[in-house]
């Protein structure tokens, strides 16, 4: 029986291992994080955990943008940025209030100028009850409204907010002297469609007005959100093959058909998705305003 029971126990260690190693892959999914030159001071990162960012090296300092998810990865990033130069990090700009862009907040030295849009402002402080709030102690101690032109540390930077777009608060970092534009996930290439979190307010009609007017910016670099560095034309074909898929829906919906039935149409699985799709978004919008 002792044996019996002993082979029991093995067999269900086994079956645990097996359970828990999708999870435990998952952990380890993020890849390395790499710090990737552009030019003028401006570097990316990609990997690690959370979103890209961007560090611009200035005179007398060094702006930030984005945070990362987690300390852990934040510290990694402000290890490497300390490799690249001795200058101080004196301003860090936040593109929107996803936690996998704000929360490593939380590793970056206290004192900081922290600047983003009011809305996005807003959504950070009203984090402070969800599962995964933003670091309390560093708020945006700046916003703007619409556009702001500043000379950060001898880097001039144009900080665009078109209209609700991925979130309520997105912005656009513009670095005419390079023609560098750091777009939030606004642009993210992980997925074909852009993500928009109705729960923040965002907008797909405001997302299509966005990647317009990232496309009339006199640039040439378009670092994303999450992915890989997209062109001008890159950005030009999101919209139009966006532009295409909104007017499908509409025309679904218009007819009267169901979610499900829209769905069907396209040729999307329906099946659960981590954040809720175009098509469910604008489905969504479109059924509202009827």
């Amino acid at each position: 029986m002792r044996h019996l029971t002993n082979i029991v126990s093995a067999f269900a260690a086994v079956l645990t291992l097996i359970a828990f190693a999708p999870f435990a892959r998952a952990q380890q999914q993020a890849p390395p994080l790499q710090v990737k030159p552009l030019t003028g001071g401006v570097y990316w990162t990609q990997g690690g955990d959370g979103g890209n960012t961007g560090i611009i090296v200035g005179k007398g300092g060094v702006i930030v943008i984005d945070a990362k998810t987690t300390p852990a990865s934040a510290k990694e990033m402000l290890g490497d940025i300390a490799k690249l130069t001795t200058e101080p990090i004196n301003t860090v700009i936040i593109t929107h209030s996803d936690q996998d862009h704000v929360n490593g907040l939380a590793a970056f030295p206290s004192g900081l100028t922290i600047i983003a849009q009011e809305n996005c402002k807003k959504e950070m402080e009203e984090s402070e009850s969800s599962k995964n709030p933003a670091p309390a102690d560093r708020m945006p101690t700046k916003t703007y409204d619409k556009k702001e032109n500043t000379t950060i540390d001898g880097v001039r930077l144009e900080l665009l907010h078109v209209a609700p777009a991925h979130t309520s608060g997105d912005t656009i970092v513009y670095i005419p002297a390079q023609k560098i534009v750091f777009t939030g996930d606004i642009i993210a290439t992980q997925f074909p469609y852009p993500i928009i979190h109705l729960e923040k307010h965002g907008s797909s009609e405001g997302w299509i007005q966005t990647a317009k007017a990232l496309v009339a910016l006199n640039a040439t670099t378009y670092v994303p959100g999450h992915g890989d560095l997209q062109t001008k034309e890159d950005i030009q074909k999101r919209i139009d093959t966006t532009v295409a898929r909104r007017a499908e829906i509409k025309k679904l919906v218009d007819e009267g058909k169901s979610l499900d039935q829209v769905k069907e149409a396209l040729g999307e699985p329906n099946t659960p998705s981590r954040f809720p799709t175009f098509t469910e978004v604008v489905y969504k919008e479109l059924s509202t305003k009827s």
